[in-house]
């Protein structure tokens, strides 16, 4: 099926040049940075994991959303997702991918990555966070792949897939946990001590990865044709609306718990995130009052069935729903764990521009995968001549 590849439109080429130039860019930068150090980066002592571990977080979220597919298509036998999930796979295996670029690309010297295989460490959260990553990815690819040739030959996976894809909701939840588990663990960073981060983790992660993937999948039905059916589109939507209440609510429980408390450790952080600290306004003021204003109109608009199913304002709502989440989950998270310090005072810290370009190489590799592995499976689709029939 890999010959799929090399058979398409030149937009589609146009497409993939413009990713390749993205990843140059990316890779040079990332090539000075490691000639160089993370020097060129705004990191210190007291901030010590920035831009890349934000996006290392959100976007495991977004591996993980791909259960709010498979989950009701096979516990449940809602046939409405089975044209879809096979893109929700994909999109799952080129954010892991992404995740694990990001950690690559934090630690400095990528040759350290070797280190939590050459010598397991199972009391680091971390060892089991790459394990977890690495499984995820290998059931997706097995998943994805298998389905995808039953499809192409008009016949049944074979029988042993199913549990596989019963493990994969499981180690899709199991993904999220453990990252959630990397903040939750640290006790000296009050914003993330929390018992609900693994569940703050996850309602985002399930509002914001399918509002992605619908977003994604509403521009392929621009350029190519593809219609998941408008059942599956309108279900997808009510769990992202339920997800996204949930979200915020949850957010809601840790704004209670910090200032009914009167906790300082517990208060300060999110006073510095919406209004500064010592007097001093923040970047990040403006950029979570921003996040907040998009969660409540994304919310609203998601909760209503009238703006809820309106075809035309929907990709608005999942605009500014996904960008809501990734302010709050990269940038929110981050910040909010690192200011102010134990010391509470405020090291400045900003994504520095090499940062920033190296991020965007990155996503472009994910980017590349994805529109790789969504060709394949729109063309065996049109191949089958499963592409056209009904939702």
């Amino acid at each position: 099926m890999i010959e799929k590849v090399l058979k398409g439109r030149p937009s589609f080429y146009l497409w993939l040049a413009a990713l390749g130039g993205l990843i140059t860019v990316g890779a040079a930068v990332y090539l000075y940075q490691l000639f160089v150090g993370l020097r060129i980066t705004d990191l210190s002592r007291d901030v010590s994991w920035g831009f890349y571990i934000a996006q290392f977080t959100y976007m495991v979220g977004v591996a993980a959303s791909a259960v709010m597919l498979v989950l009701p298509a096979y516990f449940h036998h809602y046939k409405k997702f089975k044209k879809m999930i096979i893109l929700g796979e994909f999109m799952a295996i080129g954010s892991v991918i992404v995740c694990m670029l990001f950690i690559v690309v934090d630690l400095g010297q990528p040759q350290r990555v070797l280190n939590v295989m050459l010598h397991p460490t199972p009391n680091s959260v971390m060892f089991w966070d790459m394990m977890v990553l690495t499984g995820y990815l290998i059931l997706n690819l097995v998943i994805g792949w298998v389905t995808l040739e039953a499809e192409r030959h008009d016949v049944e996976p074979p029988k042993w897939i199913k549990p596989v894809i019963y493990l994969s909701v499981f180690w899709a939840f199991s993904i999220h946990t453990v990252t959630a588990f990397l903040y939750a663990g640290i006790p000296g960073r009050h914003y993330w001590l929390t018992a609900i981060m693994a569940a703050r983790f996850l309602a985002s992660a399930f509002c914001s990865g399918p509002a992605l993937l619908l977003l994604l999948v509403m521009a392929l039905k621009r350029v190519s044709g593809f219609d998941p059916g408008r059942d599956a589109i309108r279900t997808l939507t009510k769990i992202i609306a339920y997800a996204m209440g949930i979200n915020i609510f949850f957010y809601c429980l840790e704004i209670f718990t910090a200032f009914y408390s009167g906790i300082p450790g517990h208060m300060h952080p999110m006073t510095a995130l919406f209004a500064g600290h010592d007097g001093h306004a923040l970047w990040i003021n403006s950029w979570m009052w921003a996040a907040a204003v998009m969660a409540i109109i994304s919310f609203l608009f998601m909760a209503m069935p009238s703006t809820r199913d309106n075809e035309k304002l929907l990709p608005f709502t999942l605009v500014i729903l996904v960008i809501a989440t990734w302010i709050d989950k990269s940038l929110g998270m981050l910040w909010g764990g690192f200011t102010p310090n134990t010391f509470d005072e405020i090291t400045p810290y900003a994504p520095s521009v090499p940062e920033i370009l190296i991020g965007i190489g990155v996503y472009g590799i994910g980017a590349l995968f994805v529109s790789l592995l969504w060709k394949i499976a729109l063309d065996v689709k049109k191949e089958a001549g499963t592409f056209d029939l009904p939702a």
